[in-house]
């Protein structure tokens, strides 16, 4: 498997590489199972996060035995020193190792404060200074901020939603941070679920020598089509370049990428599935929302209060409560459409 240095840190990581947010929705068999399924087809790199539950205990069941031959990058959403501190020294702790080969502030809305003796800044330093980690890095969802980090020079890599249906501005983040020395770590290659199509994301990727895709992988069949696709390694060519076209047309506009940051909402409407279903509806299996539990689902929608802490909330700035309120209307059409063959 192909290996690629992470920006001026020194590291090697595969191309191929795997996000671990998903396996925090595996049991703890299971996810052991796929970890260790990863690393021997030749996943090399392994990103998690404090924030993903039961994640980084998982990885540390897995993979603690062949720790040296594995990169592993961890986040903390601390805003101080001594919550960032407590953090990695969890995040060592649950992975049974004696250091992080990254570190990462996560979902940054601003750019953290290197002047700040008791911020989030300097818990990393200390950490550092201390061993507990060998890089620092930063993660967002918001282009602005993201600009502002590279241009900063304070960060090591960057972890950003980068797809073949991100916007050209989102995009020449990854020029940014070759032009910075800076490693690139894309998130979200898969758009949410909306992209579909492992070729065509895969040879999308690999246009970019410096990106280095982190796919959220939950399952073996999911494993197998990744670890296929890499041994394949296709090139864009014309056909995968007019499908990439096609659901670009598709996929533009306002759509939700199902980052999650408009939740919790305040009547519990499940936003993130919600505010996205006829894309879910019409590119995967629909049946499965058409259930007694998704039809509860869809129908919360009603109880919205229009208070707008969601679109406050949304790194791409959507109108949620209107995205919302298209989407029941859209779902209950295509319910009456579809019912008889439930």
């Amino acid at each position: 498997m192909k290996s690629i240095p992470l920006g001026r840190t020194g590291l090697m990581v595969t191309k191929t590489s795997m996000g671990c947010l998903p396996v925090q929705r595996c049991g703890l068999d299971e996810a052991v199972e796929l970890l260790r399924a990863a690393y021997d087809g030749g996943i090399r790199y392994f990103d998690t996060a404090n924030l993903y539950t039961d994640s980084e205990k998982k990885i540390g069941l897995a993979l603690s035995d062949v720790r040296d031959q594995i990169v592993l990058s961890t986040k903390s959403t601390a805003k101080d020193r001594d919550g960032v501190l407590a953090h990695i020294e969890n995040s060592l702790k649950m992975m049974r190792t004696d250091h992080i080969d990254l570190f990462q502030f996560h979902q940054v809305a601003e750019v953290p404060d290197p002047e700040d003796p008791n911020g989030a800044y300097a818990g990393a330093l200390e950490a550092k200074r201390r061993g507990w980690i060998d890089h620092i890095g930063v993660t967002s969802h918001r282009v602005n901020i993201a600009e502002d980090c590279i241009a900063s020079g304070n960060f090591e890599t960057l972890q950003f939603p980068f797809s073949y249906i991100s916007s050209p501005r989102d995009l020449d983040l990854a020029a940014k941070c070759k032009a910075a020395g800076m490693g690139f770590i894309a998130m979200k290659g898969l758009a949410g679920g909306m992209l579909t199509n492992v070729r065509a994301c895969h040879a999308f990727m690999k246009q970019y020598d410096n990106v280095v895709p982190i796919w959220g992988i939950q399952s073996m069949e999911e494993l197998r089509q990744w670890l296929e696709v890499d041994r394949e390694d296709p090139d864009m060519d014309d056909e995968l370049r007019s499908f990439i076209d096609k659901e670009r047309r598709e996929l533009s506009g306002s759509f939700c990428r199902s980052c999650g940051y408009c939740m919790p909402c305040p009547v519990g409407i499940e936003i993130r599935n919600c505010a996205r279903m006829d894309r879910l509806l019409r590119r995967s299996p629909w049946q499965q929302y058409m259930t007694d539990e998704w039809r509860a689902k869809m129908e919360k929608i009603e109880d919205c209060l229009e208070c707008h802490r969601c679109s406050s909330r949304c790194p791409y700035q959507l109108d949620t409560p209107s995205l919302l309120k298209y989407q029941l209307k859209d779902y209950r059409e295509f319910y009456e459409a579809h019912k008889d063959l439930l």
